[in-house]
């Protein structure tokens, strides 16, 4: 059996990399982090407890029980889901551009110029980890639902791209602050008319 991402010229990236174009850095959502912070998993572990401890405290240890089934069921679902988001989806930062390979039904690919991007924040989480949302100077098309859940939370009227659940985030970000201070020099000195300042970096928080 073939699978979908087995044809790929180059892991995550919809072809080979043009000449001169050269691959930074590649990276995955963990599923661990991912489920525990982009489907707040302990969250809905702590409500369905609440729930069976309420069941118990009326009287119906059937209730409890069941809401225990119920939640280890949801917990399981959306342990899932967060495996195969990990398994599908690749993060590619190149000294020309950031490229989201995403999809867990139907996979694409997302390609964002480094010179597009204004600003990077990076959220950082326990353990090293962490979150890097891309503020773009250019409108896109890309809708929130395109890009959920490789998306910032809550910005729906301007979407913004998400490299998320990053095990080692602070890595990836001084390497994407570096490409694109890189980016923009290239650009201000091919353009005497435009200015572009490197991307700053800062933290997020949401």
């Amino acid at each position: 059996m073939i699978m979908e991402h087995e044809s790929e010229p180059v892991r995550g990236l919809p072809g080979k990399l043009p000449e001169g174009e050269r691959m930074l850095w590649q990276g995955a959502p963990d599923w661990r982090i991912f489920a525990r912070t982009a489907l707040h998993t302990r969250w809905i572990g702590g409500y369905f407890g609440l729930l069976a401890l309420l069941a118990l405290v009326t009287g119906s240890p059937v209730g409890a029980v069941v809401t225990v089934l119920g939640g280890l069921l949801c917990q399981a679902l959306f342990a899932g889901f967060a495996v195969l988001v990990a398994r599908t989806t690749v993060y590619t930062i190149t000294d020309r551009r950031i490229v989201l390979r995403i999809g867990v039904a139907l996979s694409t690919c997302i390609n964002l110029p480094l010179k597009a991007i204004g600003s990077a924040d990076l959220r950082e989480l326990p353990g090293d980890a962490g979150d890097i949302a891309l503020t773009l100077t250019q409108e896109h098309r890309l809708g929130y639902a395109v890009l959920w859940p490789h998306a910032r939370p809550w910005r729906f009227g301007k979407p913004q791209p998400m490299l998320r659940a990053l095990a080692h985030a602070p890595e990836a970000a001084k390497i994407l602050t570096k490409a694109c201070a890189s980016a923009s020099a290239t650009v201000r000195k091919d353009s005497c008319d435009r200015d572009l300042a490197p991307v700053p970096l800062r933290e997020a928080a949401a």
